[in-house]
This record gives structure tokens, C-alpha cells and sequence, in this order.
């Protein structure tokens, strides 16, 4: 064969063989782009899932610490107005009753310390409007009504149980809240608060119900 056909037949076959390389490393370098891309795109799939995730979990942490922080406020206001609830008070069962709340409070806030302290955080309170506002219109009925009146202790037990409602409220949201976070030695302190909160009402209940709402009515305007 002369040597310019030889040439010409192995350029040939130099040629084909490299354009067949290059369709392959081209197949070859667009399916694992293609791949990269999938794993890659499932990779940012699970790691935003998880992201919202604990994003859900730290909203409701700080909502609980928001609520436990407003409460927390809430008892150490109402240790100032209990005092003069009870001073206040006509009937000395009434008084009585104003006296073993204050001290149970008392017993609250430390409880409420202590959840603080498992939770690994310093006991801060924040203004709870709701129970200043509750406080004022207590005072304004003790302002309002005759010194020495039934009527006087009927207004101080609806103002009472109004306070009492609303931490009643609270704190069994606060013992859902904690059982949720699986903070289960949480919720068992704060449902030993719970309780008392329902027990003064059921007994202010029994005071107006027993003799002084009726006393009240008797007297004249």
C-alpha cells in the first residue's frame, strides 16, 4: 500500500475513535451532572424539612417561655394586692381566705423559680397587662363600695375569681404546653398550681354562695 493511503486510513481511524471518546465522555460527564444535580436538589430538600422542623419546635419554646414569663410577673403582682384585699375584707372568713392565698402565692412564684432553673434559664418576668388591669378594677371596687358592706365582699369575690379564672387559664396552658416539649417534671409542677388556683375559686364560690351574697342583698343602696 503506498504511504499516502496508509497515512490517510490511520488519520481516519484516529479521528473516529476520538469523536466516539468524545460523544462518551460527554454522555458520561452530562448523566453524573445530571446526577450530582438530583442528589444535590433532595440533599437541600431534607435539610430545609429539617430546618422548618426546628424552627416549629423553638416557636413553641419560646411561646412557653413568653406565657411563663407573664405569669410569672402576674404572681408577684398580685402578692402586693392580696394584702389589702384582705384587710379590706368585711366578713373575716373572706379575709382569711385573702390571708391563705397570699401565702400560697408566695409558694406559686417559687414553683415558677423553679421551672426557670430547669429549664436552664434566669427567672425573668414580664408585664402581664391582663392582671394589671384586673388588680386596678379590684382596687376601684374597694374604692367604690361602702367600707364595712356585704356588698363591699361581694364585689372583692368577683374581682377575686376574676384573677382566678384567668390563671387558671394560663396555667393550663402551660401544663399542655410543657407536655408537648415532653417536659413532663414541668408540667407536673405547674399542675400542682393548677389545682390550688381551682380550689380558691370553688372556695370563693362557696363564700358568696353560703352567706355573704345573700347578706348583700339585705342591704339598702
Amino acid at each position: 500500500m503506498p504511504r499516502s493511503t496508509a497515512t490517510k486510513t490511520a488519520t481516519s481511524r484516529t479521528g473516529t475513535a476520538s469523536k466516539t471518546a468524545g460523544k462518551s465522555a460527554g454522555k458520561s460527564a452530562g448523566g453524573s451532572s445530571r446526577s450530582a444535580g438530583k442528589s444535590s436538589g433532595m440533599a437541600t430538600q431534607k435539610r430545609s424539612g429539617s430546618t422548618a422542623q426546628k424552627s416549629d419546635e423553638t416557636m413553641l419554646h419560646e411561646l412557653f417561655m413568653d406565657e411563663l414569663k407573664d405569669i410569672y410577673w402576674a404572681e408577684k403582682h398580685l402578692t402586693k394586692a392580696l394584702p389589702k384585699m384582705s384587710k379590706s375584707a368585711t366578713s373575716a372568713e373572706l379575709s382569711n381566705a385573702f390571708s391563705q392565698h397570699l401565702r400560697e402565692t408566695e409558694g406559686q412564684i417559687q414553683r415558677i423559680e423553679k421551672v426557670f432553673q430547669k429549664l436552664n434559664t434566669p427567672a425573668k418576668a414580664k408585664k402581664c397587662e391582663a392582671m394589671e388591669g384586673l388588680v386596678k378594677e379590684a382596687q376601684s371596687l374597694m374604692d367604690e363600695l361602702p367600707k364595712g358592706s356585704k356588698v363591699r365582699d361581694a364585689g372583692m369575690i368577683i374581682a377575686a375569681q376574676k384573677v382566678e379564672h384567668y390563671e387558671i387559664a394560663a396555667y393550663g396552658s402551660l401544663v399542655q404546653l410543657a407536655k408537648v416539649m415532653g417536659k413532663n417534671d414541668i408540667a407536673d409542677l405547674l399542675a400542682q398550681t393548677l389545682e390550688e388556683e381551682k380550689n380558691t375559686d370553688q372556695k370563693l364560690t362557696r363564700l358568696a354562695e353560703s352567706g355573704i351574697n345573700i347578706s348583700a342583698e339585705q342591704e339598702p343602696a
